[in-house]
């Protein structure tokens, strides 16, 4: 099949045909929500997640498009030389004033296992050494519990360390000092069966941070 000289499968029809479907659902429900949508961005939440396909934000929080802005990457890892979250993270706090920063994780996370069995996947590797830092700093921890289980702890401990690494940007220390309402969450989030889970990891300012951190580890 063909869309005039263009091959089916590289305009990716049926993508269109959704997006239509899609759009007229939510026109016939709320005939005014694009228009108000296309006037203004104010959600309360920044997430930031894996890039997995299994893991779409909104959706599995139950919220519309508008209200929640996204960052996603392998391994949902926050790293301060990493101008693309650094910069999601500054215009989340200082522009759109977030009230909430969430880390999500979830388990079965490929590029976690990866990391844990020290595949060679090529050049996401790099980037993984920010998972290999977190499996060696909790090494011990993980040697005392049953092989099968370390993944999935790894993935825990993954998502309380992105914690503490948003807390510890300026960005995060300038909006608490200026008394801004700001608290950094982290969950981790089961394919299997849909349900997020919280890791007791919610900060409110750097002076519980440690504390916090202490108790969830």
């Amino acid at each position: 099949m063909e869309t005039g000289n263009i091959p089916y499968m590289r305009v990716l029809k049926h993508l269109f045909e959704n997006n239509r479907v899609w759009a007229e659902s939510i026109r016939q429900s709320d005939p005014e929500f694009f228009l108000k949508l296309s006037r203004q961005q104010s959600p309360d939440y920044l997430w930031i997640g894996c890039s997995d396909s299994r893991v779409p934000a909104n959706q599995i929080v139950g919220l519309m498009p508008g209200e929640m802005f996204v960052h996603r990457n392998i391994a949902n890892i926050v790293d301060s030389t990493d101008m693309n979250c650094m910069s999601v993270l500054q215009f989340a706090v200082d522009v759109l004033k977030v009230k909430h920063v969430i880390v999500c994780g979830h388990y079965g996370c490929a590029g976690i296992l990866a990391a844990e069995r020290g595949d060679e996947i090529g050049l996401a590797n790099y980037w993984l050494r920010h998972v290999g830092t977190v499996r060696r700093k909790h090494a011990a921890k993980l040697s005392q519990i049953e092989e099968s289980q370390r993944a999935d702890r790894l993935c825990e401990l993954n998502v309380i360390e992105q914690v503490v690494n948003v807390c510890r940007t300026p960005i995060c220390d300038w909006a608490w000092k200026r008394g801004q309402q700001l608290t950094v969450h982290g969950w981790i989030y089961r394919i299997q069966d849909g349900i997020l889970q919280d890791l007791t990891m919610s900060i409110s300012g750097i002076d519980e941070a440690e504390r916090i951190y202490e108790d969830a580890i």
